[in-house]
């Protein structure tokens, strides 16, 4: 074993924390643990959530199906956003367009109810 800072083989035990050995550097002081886990969601869950996403879930209701807080999923969701690329500017003109057009119409009231402070 080796010294991550300095690559020092002189070491020393120096106590344990949450179950894991400590270690010291005897030349440079750098205290660390043997092997390090890795932290955070696999990349499956990640896919998951972020399909449920796509598929119209909400981010409450995600984290309540895969246990992945909302704010993770809500970082999820930006870092691709960001990753996308922009909206190239289109200069041309189409030939043909479809264009859908939504009438409505608020009929007048049958009667026009006028408060009178009078009565």
């Amino acid at each position: 074993m080796e010294c991550p800072r300095c690559a020092s083989t002189h070491i020393r035990k120096n106590g344990k924390q949450r179950g894991k050995q400590n270690y010291i550097c005897a030349k440079c002081g750098r205290q660390f643990i043997d092997s390090y886990e890795a932290k955070g969601y696999s990349e499956e869950i990640k896919r998951e959530c972020l399909e449920m996403y796509v598929n119209g879930s909400g981010f409450r209701a995600i984290e309540r199906v895969k246990k992945v807080h909302h704010t993770t999923v809500i970082n999820w969701v930006k870092e691709i956003g960001n990753r996308l690329p922009d909206i190239p500017e289109k200069d041309e003109i189409p030939e043909i367009t479809q264009i859908d057009e939504l009438e409505t119409f608020i009929g007048k009231k049958k009667q026009n109810l006028v408060m009178d402070s009078s009565e």
